[in-house]
């Protein structure tokens, strides 16, 4: 492997082998009602394989199994895929082969399945243990790729997401019932070769970004998209129910990758959220993906939490930066998701006054915020919200994490108290090895 790639190295230096760790070590006490799996994806090239980009490493998932306050088992898994390397962006004739997924990106369930996800391809049907049974197109129904970040209506249990393509039809909307039947597939008018790594799903609408990181085959590192001056940033309003007609809203030129919510306010308004990137923090963090010249000494540069109004009665789009703090992979408790929610939780990274890595809590209501700070070269991933079982307010769960610590060539997983996250965790998870730094995972609790 090349040294000198900064996804290579460091906290994500990946690992070269799979193990099985049982009856984990567990510092605190872990909450009773935490029975399940959390299920973590990330990029982990095998030995040997020097990807071109951060997100073409081998899909690889890790699992900590959590029952009756005890931890029964931690294991890591790569996904089994046809493309170990990644596979290439389809080319101008469409024709593309969609089971050669990393499928790095994401784990999700629904209706009994769980699916390893990256967007250029199908999504990778795995079991509870993390072995893989194969790339899965729900009965023949999913036809294009789909997206790595699904969302699950929490009032009807349906699954929405999409297929994006660098070539027409650009959007591809997707229903899947809560059986996980596709109730509606279809292509989406104006929507254009933009980067679409997420959209946004409220009570009546879906959201869709179409904004200035544009289809660009003169990019060679495998993800072929750049930014772009020309393509004019918009984001679409769509209604759930009826014909696809998109209402578009002139927006400034940011980029947004991962939406923390969406929800309609008191006056009708669509209020969207989530970490926004400009030109200069894109380009700059986009070195550290590529591993060019010059990179930072971080993934993220500048992504800022943000928010955009959208008007239906003036047609105008608003918007304001909502803190300084350099943040991403944004999540919320799921319940909410749709509607207006109070609390937000992000990964915040050094700049802005920080230094080092922490976990950061938001009070849209107060408009305070808690910063978990972490120590010295020890990051957090995503913190999956876990709500408690009887706890009436919307902050009344916990937070689960994986925090790698590179002093101690180790990693734990960590349940903090959401009220409280500045408060010592409530538990540690020691694990039984390393985990690189990754990207996306899930809570999936055992059935009542």
């Amino acid at each position: 492997m090349d040294p000198r790639k900064p996804y290579l190295t460091g906290h994500f230096a990946p690992v070269v082998d799979e193990i099985t760790g049982l009856d984990l070590t567990v510092r605190g006490t872990l909450p009773a009602e935490l029975n399940g799996r959390y299920f973590r994806n990330g990029h982990n090239p095998k030995p040997g394989e020097t990807p071109t980009h951060w997100f073409r490493g081998s899909g690889m998932l890790h699992g900590i199994r959590l029952r009756g306050g005890r931890a029964e088992w931690y294991r890591n898994r790569w996904v089994r895929t046809p493309a170990p390397a990644g596979a290439p962006y389809e080319g101008a004739d469409g024709e593309v082969d969609r089971t050669a997924s990393i499928a790095g990106t994401h784990i999700v369930e629904h209706a009994g399945r769980l699916l390893a996800l990256q967007e250029a391809n199908l999504p990778f049907e795995v079991t509870e243990e993390l072995d893989t049974v194969g790339p899965y197109d729900f009965a023949g129904r999913l036809t294009t790729a789909m997206t790595a970040h699904p969302k699950v209506d929490p009032v009807g249990g349906e699954l929405h997401f999409f297929g994006s393509s660098p070539f027409p039809p650009f959007l591809t909307y997707y229903v899947a019932s809560a059986e996980g039947r596709i109730t509606r597939a279809e292509s989406i008018p104006g929507a254009g070769p933009s980067l679409r790594h997420d959209f946004a799903l409220t009570e009546h609408h879906v959201v869709w970004p179409d904004l200035p990181v544009v289809y660009n085959p003169a990019e060679r590192s495998g993800i072929p998209y750049r930014w772009s001056d020309s393509y004019a940033p918009r984001i679409g309003v769509m209604p759930r129910t009826g014909p696809a007609e998109v209402t578009w809203f002139e927006v400034a030129p940011t980029l947004l990758l991962h939406v923390a919510n969406a929800y309609e306010d008191a006056r009708g308004r669509i209020v969207v959220e989530g970490p926004r990137y400009d030109r200069s923090s894109w380009e700059s963090s986009w070195k550290w993906w590529v591993g060019a010249p010059g990179h930072p000494d971080t993934p993220l540069v500048g992504t800022i939490a943000h928010r955009w109004i959208l008007d239906p009665v003036s047609g105008v789009a608003g918007e304001e930066d909502l803190d300084s703090l350099v943040t991403e992979f944004p999540t919320i408790d799921a319940r909410r998701l749709g509607r207006p929610h109070r609390f937000g939780y992000a990964v915040a990274f050094p700049g802005a006054g920080l230094r080092g890595h922490a976990i950061v809590k938001y009070d849209g209501v107060t408009g305070e915020r808690q910063i978990a700070e972490l120590g010295r070269e020890r990051m957090a991933g995503e913190a999956v919200f876990v709500p408690a079982a009887a706890g009436p307010a919307e902050d009344d769960g916990y937070l689960l994490t994986v925090v790698g610590d590179l002093a101690e060539n180790t990693s734990e997983l960590l349940v903090l108290d959401a009220r409280d996250i500045t408060a010592p965790p409530l538990a540690t998870v020691e694990l039984p090895r390393r985990v690189p730094a990754g990207l996306h995972g899930s809570w999936l609790p055992d059935p009542d």
